[in-house]
Order: structure tokens, then sequence, then C-alpha cells
């Protein structure tokens, strides 16, 4: 294992040296929260795949794969559809916005008002998705290193507070590359044909499983719908996910690397399917069908090999942490802290001051996220509350105010709090893992989006004219950074 070992620390001694050389680059607000908004295809394709393809699409997809079979696919699949969906017919109208967050765009469309109880859920969302990444890396630890799960909480997430705060959103573009890489390199071209020869090949799959193992629709089509209901639409409005998309340089760029993104994901559940499935054949009584990934590297890779592989199931893990965790500091600072202070947006020399407070709320929120791991151990259940706020509460009024021109900040309001509430009271009756909460608490905040929305005054017409002028990118403001700051590789 001193070679696979060897291999893990370079790993994670280069992601402290990118956030160091991220730290030079995130001079002002723009390049620390959104890398400037200068990312070429290249970069931007790979980064965004980066993010949605953690470490519940890695390890969590072949443990479906292990239990389903091949309709194991259709969680990473999900949220494959949703980033295609987003980029298809939405990332370009948000990257011409230029704004940070998604509260901001609430607050543009509807002019103002909606923004802080949105960031409050955001923030929410964002800081659950944070705690559940971090506390995976207990898992991978345990299997690298066998370390006590505090302590490898603790690694982990120092590991990506440090290059996070460090640098920002350059720190973390650069990262995410690399990871990205790691990914590819690691499950799609050595584990994933690896995995298929030891299993015997796809004839012996066939033969040694259940044939349900290879029905499309195997898993069910309730899960399946629930599925795309909360991952796909999940997609189209975090925090997370938009702020990468105000990272392209051109709306092109948000819409063509997404859309090489998203079918890139589609991929890549694909092949965490075929995997788990094979280590189904190679190990049929696993106690849980997640050991399945950390078992199939251990036992069935090569020395240096297996080092690849579990530092790309470390990649998974720490892109969407980092990700989630600038996305709920740039929430709560810019969306919750700055509004209950009062304090704008500032310009010029105001900007280096943005810079160290943006700074110390990642610094802050990784310390909160990092003790909150230690102290939750259900990842399922805090994964399903966060995901069932944000679609419940945040899907009608983010798609009506882009799709609706007679929705009303009043609507916009009702919608997060009557979705938002009867998602939390429908978990309490019904279970936080049962179905119908966000089912029923989507179709009450939609209920109340469009009936207050018709009951109260249309939006201003200014505010619409200043937004439709936002949409097509008229009237933005520049973005604050000098083609001297931009490294070469973000171009491209």
């Amino acid at each position: 294992m001193a070679v696979d070992y060897t291999v893990i620390v370079l790993y994670l001694a280069g992601m402290l040296a990118m956030g160091w050389w991220g730290m030079r680059r995130a001079k002002s607000k723009s390049e620390f929260l959104v890398a400037g908004r200068r990312l070429g295809p290249w970069m931007y394709s790979g980064t965004m795949a980066a993010i949605v393809l953690g470490g519940a699409s890695t390890i969590g997809g072949v443990g479906l794969g292990y239990k389903y079979g091949l309709s194991g696919a259709w969680m990473v699949f999900a949220i494959g559809l949703g980033l295609l969906a987003l980029s298809v017919f939405f990332s370009a109208r948000i990257a011409r916005l230029k704004v940070y967050t998604v509260s901001e765009m609430l607050d543009l469309r509807y002019g103002g008002k909606a923004g802080v109880i949105s960031g409050v859920v955001m923030w929410a969302y964002t800081l659950m998705l944070a705690v559940t990444s971090t506390i995976a890396y207990a898992t991978i630890f345990d299997v690298l290193f066998d370390l006590p799960r505090t302590v490898a909480i603790v690694l982990g997430g120092a590991i990506v507070v440090a290059y996070s705060t460090l640098g920002g959103m350059w720190s973390i573009t650069l990262t995410d590359m690399v990871q990205f890489v790691v990914k590819t390199i690691g499950v799609l071209i050595l584990l994933l044909p690896i995995a298929v020869i030891k299993a015997g090949g796809f004839a012996e799959m066939k033969a040694q499983l259940p044939t349900e193992y290879f029905a499309p629709l195997g898993i069910g089509g309730e899960t399946i719908f629930t599925y795309v209901l909360i991952y796909t639409f999940g997609m189209l409005i975090g925090q997370d996910i938009w702020q990468r998309v105000f990272t392209a340089r051109t709306d092109k760029v948000a819409q063509w690397g997404g859309t090489v993104a998203g079918t890139y994901c589609l991929v890549y559940a694909l092949a965490g399917a075929v995997i788990g499935t094979a280590a189904k054949v190679l190990y049929p009584k696993l106690p849980s069908a997640d050991d399945a990934f950390a078992t199939i590297v251990k036992d069935e890779l090569p020395m240096g090999v297996r080092g690849l592989v579990l530092a790309a199931a470390l990649a998974a893990v720490m892109s969407t942490s980092s990700g989630a965790l600038i996305a709920c500091a740039t929430v709560a600072n810019n969306d919750i802290w700055a509004k209950l202070r009062g304090v704008t947006s500032k310009s010029g020399g105001e900007e280096h001051d943005e810079v160290k407070g943006n700074r110390l709320f990642i610094l802050l929120m990784g310390i909160a996220t990092i003790l909150i791991a230690i102290a939750l151990n259900d990842v399922v259940q805090a994964l399903t509350v966060a995901y069932n706020l944000l679609v419940g509460g945040l899907l009608v009024p983010i798609l009506g105010g882009l799709l609706w021109r007679r929705g009303t900040v009043q609507g916009a309001l009702a919608a997060v709090t009557v979705g938002g509430l009867s998602v939390i009271g429908l978990m309490w009756a019904y279970g936080i893992l049962a179905n119908e909460p966000v089912y029923y608490g989507l179709l009450a905040s939609l209920a109340a989006y469009v009936i207050v929305s018709l009951a109260t005054r249309p939006t201003d017409a200014a505010v619409l004219a200043n937004w439709r002028a936002r949409l097509a990118g008229q009237d933005t403001p520049e973005a604050d950074v000098t083609p001297e700051t931009v490294p070469a590789a973000a171009t491209g």
C-alpha cells in the first residue's frame, strides 16, 4: 500500500498548492466568488462536471448498481438530465444576469424583498450539502489509513476549507479540473474495464445475476420519478450549480460547456451502475451496498492503480464539498448578513475588503460544516431534508420568475413560505425519507405562487424592463477583472 499512500498524499498536497496559487489571483470580489467570469469551455465543462459528480454519484452510484443493476444509474442520470436542461434552456440567460447568487436574481426579477427569505432556504441547503460531503471523508480515509471517524472528517474537511479559503473560486476551479481528470482516469478508464473483466465480461454477469439487474426500469418507476423531481429540478436552482454558471466567459460557454458536462454525467452514471453490477458478481453478500466501491478497489486493482482510483473517490467528494462550501459562504455573506446589516455592494477600492469578508465567511462556514459533520450520523436524512427544502421552497419562484411575466414578489414570498413549511410539516407527518413531502410541498408552493401573484398588483414595469435588459445582456455591470489577472488555461 506504500505506493497507494504516496499517490494520495501527493494528490492532497497538490490540492493545497492549488489553493495557494489561486490566492495570488483572487484580488477582487468577482475573481474570488466567480473566477472573474472568465472560464472558457474546457475549464467550464470540467469544473461543472466535477461539482455535480460527488461522493454520492461515485460511491453511491456504484452502490445502487450493486443493489439494482443497470437501473441503479438513474440517480446520477437524473443529475445529468438536470444539468442538460439547465444548460440548454436557462444557463445563457442566467450567465447574462451578472449576479452572484440565486437570491440576487430573485430580487432583480421581483423588485427586491424576496432575497433574505430565499437566502435562508438556500443557505440551509448548501450547508447540509457541504456537511454530507464532508462526512464522506470518514469512509474514504477509513479505507485508506484506518483513521477514526472524527480525525478523518477533520483532515479531509480542513484541506478543503484551506484551499477554498485561500483562493476562493479560482482555487476551487483549478482543483476541480485536477479532480475531473483524476475521476475520468480512475473511474472511467481504469476501474470500469477492470471491474467488467474481473467479473468475467457482460455474458458472465448476465448469467450470474437475475434478469431484473439488466432491466432499464428495474429500480422502480416511483423511485425514478422521485430522482427526477429532486435531482433533475434541484440542478436547475441550486446556488452551488448557478455559481458555476456565473463563472462562464460568455453565455455560449455556459450553454455548450454545460451540455458537454451533462452528457459526461450520463456516461458516468452508466459506468457507476456497471461497476456496481460487476461487484455484485464478485462479492454477492456484502453487508452494505455502499461498500461495493471500496471493496472492488481494494481487492481487484493493482498497486498504484488502486491509489489513483481511491484518489478519484476522494476527488469526487472534495469537488462537491468545496463547491457547496463557497456557495454556502456566498449566500450567508451576500444574501443574509449584508442585507441584515443594510450593506450594499461596493466597488473600486472597497472590493479588496469584500474579498477579505468572503474569505472569512468561507472559513467560518467551513468550521461549522466540520463540527456539524462530526455530530451528525444520518447522511441520507440530512441530504433529503436539504433537497426537499430546496425543491419545495424555491423551484416555483425561480422558474416562475424566468418563465412567467405575471409572477409577483408577493407570490414568490408565498411560494417560498408555503412550500417550505409544507415540506417540513409533511416530513414530520410522513417521515423524512418519504416521497410525499416533496410532491405535495411542490404543489402547495405552485398553488400559492399562482393564486397570490394573480391576486396582487403586477410587478412594476420599470423592474420588468430592467430584468429583460439584464436577461438580454444589456446594461450589465462589467466583471471587475483585467485580462492580466486571468491564467492562460482559463481561456481554453
